[in-house]
């Protein structure tokens, strides 16, 4: 039995011990709220820094159980706790935000898709494909090939994602064995995120809209606000995380990633119910970030003001490369750029993976992408581009 939320009001459950986790963990402290983590391993990212965690597996109602006792909410790193292990706490009187009818379109990309479309939203066109005859039916209603498939659920960072010329290129994905989900290739300029945090009482507040630069599938840069952003594209995108948000009943942090077409349209790519890569620019760009809005928000609290301290922040991904003792690399990053902002996330240096990230801010965006840029050359390689 969970205690009620009025005993509670301060103790937050998060399920996965990733960098997410971790970030959570000042404004934590600043708002006098005790989180409780159920983490992969003893020494994960998230367990280095919060103390009261516990070592289980998503997957396990029972160690689902234990972190959420005495919990007023439940909350997430990730999106791969099993829809039916949500439910089975909230029938036990635990309240996981978001909930699991609305993280459901955020767990599988077909149930997503399906109902933004119901919602008039706009995405890509798209079909659940059962073998390579229907994937070859699928293309020709979009033009031909090439077209993406994906999984509909687990995909990551471009995990799960492959572009296939034909049929036959898709048996990597067929071989996976779950649903896959075909997708026309949309041909965009670039790609943004809107994300706005929403409290169960319907207060919603709004981020702005960023430019979000990938490489190799992973998210590499973030420009916020988008450079040059057209007005009437800004208003949609921001209207689009508003409506789902509203109708999905969404509560946390929603991040809305999108593609800004080449004919100037604006098409929901991926959704996520927590605080998002593309928003870690607010820890330090912002007057309240990301992660203290999704406190606020999950334990239904006033949220807090979203609006840049600057007229520019820069985030760039910190990857696993040349660097192996990134916290002895850095005196050199912050002799030669002191006005970063360096946040490490305590994890064994791997190439390609996510190891930390830096920010900059400043009202000359040049100069700050540079700037950005340096410091995180720095950490991944050593030296500089």
């Amino acid at each position: 039995m969970s205690v009620s939320a009025d005993s509670a009001v301060h103790s937050v459950a998060v399920i996965g011990g990733g960098q997410l986790a971790r970030m959570m963990q000042p404004p934590a402290i600043g708002l006098g709220v005790r989180l409780r983590l159920l983490a992969e391993g003893p020494d994960v990212s998230a367990a280095q820094v919060i103390p009261d965690h516990l070592v289980g597996d998503h997957r396990d109602l029972d160690d689902l159980r234990r972190i959420a006792e005495g919990c007023s909410v439940v909350t997430f790193d990730h999106e791969h706790v099993p829809p039916e292990h949500l439910r089975a706490l909230a029938d036990e009187g635990h309240v996981p935000r978001p909930s699991p009818d609305a993280l459901l379109y955020a767990q599988d990309k077909a149930l997503m898709r399906a109902r933004l479309s119901e919602l008039g939203v706009p995405v890509p066109a798209h079909r659940v494909v059962d073998d390579p005859d229907a994937l070859d039916q699928f293309a020709d209603t979009v033009g031909g090939y090439p077209v993406v498939v994906k999984t509909t659920r687990g995909g990551y960072d471009g995990k799960g994602v492959w572009v296939v010329e034909d049929a036959a290129a898709a048996a990597e994905a067929f071989a996976v064995g779950q649903p896959i989900m075909a997708e026309e290739l949309v041909f965009f300029a670039r790609e943004l995120s809107a994300q706005v945090a929403r409290r169960p009482s319907g207060e919603l507040v709004s981020y702005p809209v960023v430019e979000s630069r990938q490489a190799d599938g992973i998210c590499k840069e973030v420009v916020a606000p988008a450079p040059e952003l057209d007005a009437a594209l800004d208003h949609d995108a921001r209207t689009i995380a508003r409506t789902i948000a509203e109708a999905l009943d969404v509560t946390g942090m929603l991040a809305v990633e999108l593609f800004e077409t080449m004919d100037g349209r604006v098409l929901v790519n991926e959704l996520a119910m927590r605080p998002h890569n593309t928003g870690h620019w607010t820890i330090d760009g912002a007057a309240t970030s990301q992660f203290e809005n999704h406190l606020r928000a999950v334990l239904d609290l006033p949220l807090g003001p979203t609006e840049p301290r600057e007229p520019w922040s820069v985030m760039v991904n910190v990857l696993g490369g040349a660097v192996e003792d990134l916290e002895g690399q850095l005196p050199i990053v912050l002799d030669a750029v002191p006005e970063a902002r360096v946040h490490l996330y305590g994890k064994a240096v791997k190439a390609g993976r996510k190891v930390g990230h830096v920010t900059v801010v400043g009202d000359d965006l040049a100069r700050t992408i540079v700037r950005a840029r340096r410091a995180a050359d720095l950490l991944e390689k050593g030296t500089t581009r």
